[in-house]
């Protein structure tokens, strides 16, 4: 089991998030991890956000990743195919 702080933006408390072994199938553990994280969410970060998503279409491990950063409340970058506003979509789907 694998235990993580939330971030510090919400209300803290241990996640269990499970096994990260999946971390080592994923597509882009050898990219650099800025591609990742694009700055802002117009113009060539969009377009950097989509050459992000477009790794993780072809990643086994894109479910996993998801559910970790859904699980973790990750507040930025492209995580398993998802950037910051569609994860703030899909959380605020479960809640209703």
């Amino acid at each position: 089991m694998t235990l993580l702080r939330t971030p510090p933006s919400h209300e803290r408390f241990l996640v269990d998030v499970g096994s990260l072994e999946w971390r080592r199938k994923a597509a882009c553990r050898l990219m650099p991890a800025d591609m990742f994280f694009p700055a802002g969410v117009t113009g060539v970060a969009c377009e950097e956000a989509e050459s992000a998503k477009a790794v993780c279409r072809t990643c086994d491990v894109s479910p996993e990743c998801l559910d970790f950063a859904l699980r973790t409340r990750q507040e930025f970058g492209v995580w398993g195919g998802a950037d910051e506003e569609e994860r703030r979509a899909i959380l605020k789907s479960r809640r209703a």
